[in-house]
């Protein structure tokens, strides 16, 4: 069974030195993960920081930094968070998760249903 996936960011994260790290990998999550992620002091104090927490915890891997923290995927732009956040459902949802998105061509708004990857 694969429990880790590969994923290139859409924009990358950029480190104090200025280099851009995009290429990454994120692991399935665990229950321990959604727990801890919820209980942690800076969910307590707001809510809306969950996702900072959690993709925290199953982000292995981001370009050649050593370590992934709270701070480095709170410094990713919103495109990239929004990124790994539908990356997270789709890995570790069991049912397919519905997309909202915009044809390229006429401009209609539509929802498309993406099929788990887990």
């Amino acid at each position: 069974m694969q429990t880790e996936f590969e994923f290139t960011l859409p924009r990358g994260f950029v480190d104090e030195a200025g280099q851009l790290h995009r290429n990454g990998r994120m692991r399935l999550a665990t229950a321990v993960d959604e727990i801890e992620a919820v209980e942690h002091p800076q969910v307590q104090a707001k809510e809306s920081y969950l996702p900072v927490i959690l993709l925290s915890r199953v982000v292995t891997q981001l370009g050649g930094l050593p370590e992934i923290t709270p701070q480095i995927i709170g410094g990713l732009f919103a495109s990239d968070l929004a990124y790994l956040q539908d990356l997270y459902l789709r890995l570790n949802s069991s049912e397919p998760v519905m997309v909202g998105t915009v044809c390229p061509y006429c401009s209609h708004e539509l929802q498309l249903q993406v099929a788990p990857l887990g």
